[in-house]
């Protein structure tokens, strides 16, 4: 999900920058490659993703075209920014790998099922 994500965002700035853009938002394309490449790699994944989220929620509002592609990229980009990077990842050999225990909700700890009555 995390290469899907920076590979089509990387594509995206690389296409933009080659399409001969105004000099304006030349550094926003050039945003959107880094960050497809940070992404990729799985570095800094959950501000990264943030950002892209955002950045592709605007591209989507501002070409309404092909809002449906950044409504999905951006849609994608938040559910990594919220989940993170994953085992194989450079934020995992870096800082080690997270992982979350969901515990079965009763209040005693234990992984035992209550009986039945």
């Amino acid at each position: 999900m995390r290469v899907a994500a920076g590979c089509a965002l990387l594509l995206h700035g690389v296409a933009a920058l080659t399409s001969g853009v105004a000099p304006a938002p030349v550094a926003l394309h050039i945003a959107c490659a880094a960050m497809g490449v940070l992404l990729a790699l799985g570095l800094w994944t959950p501000a990264v993703g943030a950002l892209a989220a955002i950045d592709s929620a605007l591209h989507g509002f501002f070409s309404p075209a092909d809002a449906g592609f950044y409504v999905l990229l951006a849609t994608l980009c938040a559910a990594l920014a919220l989940l993170g990077p994953g085992a194989w990842s450079v934020d995992a050999h870096l800082f080690g790998w997270r992982r979350v225990e969901i515990r079965n909700g009763n209040a005693h700890g234990s992984r035992r099922e209550p009986r039945p009555k």
